[in-house]
């Protein structure tokens, strides 16, 4: 389960067996959500983040989004 970043208390991970889309999970104190990176950055679920911490995580990753793609890519020999 590589984590590719944490900042602001907000784990971006993804796990060794994943599949396609791209995408990205995400942890904190409150809960987990999957956020997919292509072919647009959507949330497809939520367990237990607040908004404001998903706005920012869906900004984080808007800033961060090739660099999420390029870990991706790496780890799943893509």
């Amino acid at each position: 389960m590589p984590t590719i970043l944490i900042i602001f208390g907000l784990r971006f991970f993804f796990y060794a067996n994943e599949h396609l889309p791209i995408h990205v999970h995400l942890e904190n104190g409150d809960g987990t959500a999957k956020i997919v990176l292509e072919p647009k950055i959507e949330l497809v679920e939520n367990n237990g983040i607040k908004p404001n911490d998903i706005r920012r995580a869906m900004t984080i990753i808007e800033q961060y989004k090739e660099e999420f793609i390029e870990k991706w890519n790496e780890f799943h020999g893509e």
